[in-house]
């Protein structure tokens, strides 16, 4: 699916998940709209002569679920027709880049070239240091860099939600906008590549422009002067910057006796600037306009991939539910590894409840021998299972009377992170704990899970094996 339907089925589900009281979304609305878009995907999937897809189906019920909330808050209406902020930036920044190269020459002498123009100096020198920096970051792990948390603070600070809308809907957008933001990272990211490297081709291109126009009405004077820099010094470095420009176009060299001559002094004589434009301007393209155009031109390549087919995961249990009355994809695994935890029949039995309530109703358990507590780590990774594509959800199981601990808890949840390829879910069993403790202190020990959860950059859901079906849990469509 494209990236607009993306946002879009995105978007509905962050609002089915947050209205648990069904203020926003009846059970109705949501029923009738799985109907229609189920009948709609399946006639668009005839008229085409293609088997049922999850991706025309969701797309259909997301189209309808928000047209029925649009049409009954004209106000949420208003905020799904935002236009989005980086389409403007994307063509203003590189045109406003173009003017303020243009306007380079008046911040320096209009009527000569300066050898050692400390301002385009600067554009080849901080240009070189980008793609420097650019290459270097080909080789940091991706773990290691840092994440797109600061881009999802500064949507929901400077995002206003519309007025006047139900507190469930209000607080759905702001799950949505934070969401949204981390699944478009990398989007955002080609996005504002794409701009700043268009910005910086059309920065020199001014600055090469400007200095033809000035030279068409202007006879400029080149020469250079230094207090700490000789002719042959100076010679050895425009050797050097020009040398592509040199060897690639036919350009008139020049010879330290050359660089002498043009030192400026006051009986100096003006002499041929157009050589050194040349050559500057040969620089500037060879060095900053063709490599920025082409980064540029790659940027707008990943912007285009990622747009036509957005890297939604749909083997998600919000999806797979809903994916299941189309009948669309295989049945989803839930695979539960235990952790210092024996399951007994009756909390088996509540983990395929829960299968069935997360996955819909085709989903299939895969209980794996229990992980004793002290155990190597490699131990479980040797089976070499752990990151097979096929299991739909791979979640660990704590039992909520233990306390965790960063060197067995800990060390778990890390492996564990770094090898499941949708990621890992934590499931909290409570049911041991209500059966010694009671109800005493299980707030206190709740929070103190989620927080180690978090910590080790997993989510921690808490559940009952004993009694699944009480509890709402996260994700579950109604």
């Amino acid at each position: 699916m494209n990236e607009q339907i993306a946002r879009d089925v995105v978007l509905v589900r962050a609002i089915e998940t947050t209205d648990q009281k069904f203020e926003v979304l009846s059970l109705d609305d949501r029923a009738y709209a799985s109907r229609s878009a189920k009948e709609l995907a399946q006639w668009q999937a005839s008229d085409s002569k293609s088997e049922v897809t999850a991706d025309h189906f969701l797309q259909q019920r997301s189209e309808q679920i928000l047209k029925r909330i649009a049409e009954r808050l004209p106000t949420f209406a208003a905020f799904t027709k935002r236009r989005k902020p980086l389409n403007t930036v994307s063509w203003s920044f590189p045109l406003l880049a173009l003017l303020l190269g243009v306007g380079l020459d008046r911040i320096t002498d209009p009527h000569r070239v300066d050898l050692l123009s400390a301002p385009l100096l600067l554009i080849i020198g901080w240009n070189l240091l980008v793609y420097l920096t650019l290459i270097v970051w080909l080789f940091v792990p991706k773990k290691k860099r840092h994440d797109e948390g600061w881009m999802r603070k500064l949507v929901l600070r400077k995002t206003k939600l519309p007025r006047k809308l139900p507190h469930a809907l209000s607080a759905a957008l702001f799950s949505f906008l934070g969401e949204w933001t981390q699944l478009s990272a990398k989007l955002t990211n080609a996005r504002l590549a794409r701009t700043i490297h268009f910005s910086a081709a059309a920065f020199a291109i001014g600055a090469v422009a400007s200095l033809y126009a000035r030279g068409m009405l202007s006879q400029y004077a080149a020469g250079w002067e230094s207090t700490f820099l000789d002719a042959t010094q100076v010679q050895g470095l425009l050797s050097w910057l020009f040398a592509p420009a040199l060897a690639i176009f036919p350009l008139q060299g020049f010879s330290i006796a050359d660089i002498e001559a043009l030192r400026f002094s006051p009986t100096t004589t003006p002499a041929d600037g157009a050589r050194w434009v040349h050559l500057y301007a040969a620089t500037l393209f060879l060095v900053v306009v063709l490599p920025r155009i082409l980064l540029g031109l790659a940027s707008h390549w990943r912007v285009a991939r990622l747009k036509k087919k957005f890297p939604l995961d749909l083997e998600q249990p919000y999806f797979r539910k809903l994916n299941e009355k189309i009948s669309a994809g295989s049945p989803a695994i839930l695979r539960v590894l235990p952790y210092s935890f024996t399951v007994d029949q009756a909390r088996d039995k509540g983990l395929v409840a829960l299968g069935h309530k997360l996955l819909g109703a085709q989903a299939r358990l895969m209980l794996r021998p229990s992980f004793a507590y002290g155990e190597d780590v490699g131990d479980l990774l040797k089976g070499g299972d752990i990151a097979d594509e096929k299991i739909t959800t791979t979640a660990v199981l704590f039992n909520l009377t233990a306390t965790p601990e960063a060197e067995n808890h800990g060390a778990f949840l890390d492996s564990l992170v770094r090898l499941a390829p949708r990621g890992l879910t934590v499931l909290i069993d409570e049911s041991s704990f209500l059966e010694r403790m009671g109800k005493e202190r299980i707030d206190e020990r709740i929070a103190l899970w989620r927080e180690f959860c978090n910590f080790h950059q997993a989510s921690a859901t808490i559940v009952n094996l004993l009694a699944v079906q009480a509890m709402p849990l996260e994700n579950d469509v109604p």
